[in-house]
């Protein structure tokens, strides 16, 4: 930690430092203050496909929830329990189901991260991912992102294209012990109304893969 970020690091109490960096994740959430977030905006697609009822049973792990969580009981990660890239302390085989939405971008190394969320669940359960779709969301193909300046990773569906984009069902292949039940873009009302403004509706990739025993 060097510079003017050090400096206020080293004179702030301690309490007031965290309540600061929990005030600045929020207020980063721009979406969650005019519009729904990209959970809530699902919704009302997953309860039509019976989403919640084939892949949301028992224990689950919503990562990077901020604020707004796919189940009310679901528990919760987020920037103040850690990072999220290792889940520490989280032990192996305790969740029937890890979900994510709009995170993996954040990761500083997507494959580290699918591993560790990959560990924490149960074999049977299901690793649910939500990602932002690069020709929907992004559209470029090189960072850094339009929209997110802390995005380190865009996403196609089904191949890689280095040196920025990862494939989704690549990354989650090579786990070796993944079954893939689908994976698919969801684009319920899309909609880009100004090139200069993120789109409106739903423009993310969305996979669901089982673990095997």
């Amino acid at each position: 930690m060097t510079g003017l970020k050090g400096l206020v690091r080293g004179v702030v109490p301690v309490p007031v430092w965290r309540f600061g960096q929990r005030l600045a994740y929020r207020l980063g959430k721009e979406r969650y203050w005019y519009g729904p977030a990209e959970t809530s905006k699902a919704r009302p697609r997953r309860l039509r496909e019976g989403f919640f009822d084939l892949y949301c049973r028992g224990a689950g792990l919503d990562i990077g929830h901020g604020g707004d969580p796919l189940l009310p009981d679901v528990r919760g990660w987020d920037l103040e329990d850690g990072d999220a890239q290792y889940l520490r302390p989280l032990a192996a085989e305790q969740f029937d189901f890890v979900y994510s939405s709009h995170t993996l971008e954040h990761m500083a190394d997507p494959a580290v991260a699918l591993s560790n969320w990959w560990r924490v669940l149960r074999p049977g359960g299901y690793l649910l991912l939500y990602v932002p779709d690069r020709e929907l969301y992004e559209r470029r193909d090189r960072l850094p992102s339009r929209w997110n300046a802390d995005h380190k990773a865009f996403f196609l569906l089904d191949r890689d294209d280095p040196p920025d984009t990862l494939g989704l069902v690549p990354l989650v292949d090579r786990l070796g012990s993944a079954e893939i039940v689908y994976a698919r873009r969801c684009d319920e009302g899309y909609a880009l109304h100004h090139a200069d403004e993120p789109a409106a509706g739903e423009y993310s990739l969305e996979l669901v893969a089982r673990k095997r025993g």
